[in-house]
């Protein structure tokens, strides 16, 4: 296999594994290896996939750009990127979706990033793939970027299944509120738009900040709003 392809077998490894440990198999292995067993073998493979993708990443070649990445769309993507980065830092707080969250699906409110999405994490990953694809269109990135995109909308989808099946009056109280589709409880009048708190707005620009100016040490050249200053 030449490098690209190596990159799409381990990543494929990665999210396939994630999406069966994390569903199908779950429920049985629990039963057999009990909750912290299961814990173990999760994130044993979690970090063996994901280590063998990053080296197969790092080792494949960087194939000719797809297209001609010019100034806008860096622009695009670097407002792609804020978006992604309030969204996440929103999503960290008072979301009924995350494991041991204090926020009950039923009264969880739908302001801020959940007027916007019920999934604001998994969307911002999305988005970061999005934008990582626009600005670095060559194979082994497009791939890597793509398994993202792919990882975390379809597991928004299944975590909706799974939180039905565990809470259904919950669940869906939280999904008549709300929406899969970003803006579009907005739109249909389920959810009004406002309420982002401190920790999404400052929180995501901080995040956003901090995030595209590590590009420089790390990768080498400037990201974000420091392609035009540094």
């Amino acid at each position: 296999m030449n490098g690209a392809e190596t990159v799409l077998a381990t990543v494929t490894t990665f999210v396939g594994t994630h999406f069966l440990l994390s569903h199908p198999l779950r429920r049985p292995l629990v039963a057999a290896l009990g909750e912290k067993g299961f814990l173990s073998v999760y994130s044993l493979v979690a970090v063996a996939t994901l280590g063998a993708t990053v080296w197969a990443y790092r080792m494949a070649e960087v194939t000719p750009l797809l297209w001609e990445v010019g100034g806008g769309l860096w622009a695009i993507s670097t407002i792609l990127m804020l978006l992604a980065s309030v969204l996440l830092m929103g999503s960290l707080v008072r979301n009924p979706a995350l494991v041991g969250a204090q926020s009950s699906a039923a009264t969880a409110s739908a302001r801020g990033v959940y007027a916007v999405t019920r999934h604001p994490m998994m969307w911002a990953f999305a988005v970061w793939g999005v934008a990582h694809i626009l600005i670095y269109p060559v194979t082994k990135n497009i791939i890597l970027s793509g398994a993202i995109i792919v990882l975390s909308l379809v597991g928004a989808a299944f975590q909706d299944h799974k939180k039905a099946t565990l809470d259904p009056q919950g669940w869906s109280a939280w999904i008549e509120r709300t929406s899969y589709l970003p803006i579009a409880a907005i739109i249909a009048g389920r959810a009004k738009p406002g309420g982002f708190g401190t920790h999404a707005l400052a929180g995501g620009l901080i995040l956003w900040l901090a995030a595209t100016w590590a590009h420089i040490p790390l990768a080498g050249w400037p990201a974000g709003i420091w392609r035009w200053i540094v």
